[in-house]
């Protein structure tokens, strides 16, 4: 089923030079600093965590291979580990912190509740929205236990395409891939235009729950499932790489993207949201667009 969906004015991006304004033009108001009172997505800062940041993204551009990819999307595209509903999984990711992440240490059903209070706050109608906020990163919980486990490179941290050439601004010469002919050029396995849903992505979470809600029959829009599958695609909505890739679509749902960016990067602070106050709301969207029970 597909849902049409108005595109909002783009006169004006409300994404655009959110580092340069602290006070954005819709309501919410982007705080100076994250969670550890540093600057957002700061991998620089002196601080605890830095070093674990550094060795992630090694390891992760290290073994985020082509190959990998397809056996991952193989294995866990059989939506097979366990049976719940949208809420659960919520519920379910109260044990999980994502090591990748400078700007977060709270788990993570803090900053699913932030982000989609956050954007229902300034797109009142938008209610497929507020739910996109609310699950984006469901797809965590292949770090937990019952899912296998997988280690955070493998779940976490931002995403990219794999089977064409890496983006130059990132160090990915120890990656096999990156000497491998048939990966390494512009284009590699793709062609010009080809479209993002035939593009691999490294593999993590994003992917993860795009498979879980798509298999599952989710009535959301398909600016939904692109916000879900690409939100960790920071070479795409903040630097423009890969848009050789992009048809006529991605073009139209990457303004969505970028609306919602500001809202799950600079919604990451110590504000508590009652749970329990905003979970009847919540719950009315997951039954307007999800069955009761999910396969994952």
């Amino acid at each position: 089923m597909t849902i049409l969906i108005d595109q909002p004015d783009f006169g004006f991006n409300k994404a655009d030079n959110v580092e340069e304004e602290i006070v954005v033009d819709v309501g919410f108001m982007v705080p100076q600093s994250n969670a550890f009172g540093h600057t957002f997505r700061d991998y620089d800062v002196e601080s605890e965590r830095q070093q674990g940041v550094e060795n992630f993204y090694r390891t992760n551009h290290i073994n985020q291979t082509y190959d990998f990819v397809k056996r991952m999307r193989e294995e866990y595209g059989k939506l097979d580990k366990v049976e719940m509903s949208i809420w659960e999984c919520c519920e379910l990711l109260n044990d999980v912190v994502d090591e990748s992440d400078p700007d977060l240490d709270e788990p993570q059903i803090e900053h699913l509740l932030q982000t989609a209070e956050a954007i229902r706050k300034d797109y009142p109608d938008e209610d497929w929205l507020h739910l996109t906020g609310l699950i984006h990163d469901l797809g965590k919980v292949l770090l937990h236990p019952s899912f296998g486990g997988l280690p955070q490179w493998a779940v976490v941290g931002d995403t990219y395409p794999v089977g064409c050439a890496f983006d130059e601004s990132i160090y990915f010469e120890e990656n096999p891939d990156y000497h491998n002919s048939a990966y390494n050029t512009k284009y590699g396995v793709y062609s010009k235009g080809c479209g993002l849903n035939n593009v691999m992505m490294s593999w993590g979470h994003d992917d993860y729950m795009y498979l879980v809600a798509k298999e599952n029959n989710t009535t959301l829009p398909s600016a939904a499932l692109f916000i879900i599958r690409y939100h960790s695609f920071y070479a795409l909505h903040r630097s423009g790489s890969y848009k050789q890739l992009m048809n006529e679509e991605d073009v139209e749902n990457l303004k969505w993207l970028q609306i919602f960016n500001k809202y799950d990067l600079y919604s990451k602070s110590k504000v508590r949201v009652d749970v329990e106050k905003v979970k009847p709301y919540y719950l009315s969207l997951i039954e307007k667009y999800f069955p009761a029970k999910l396969r994952w």
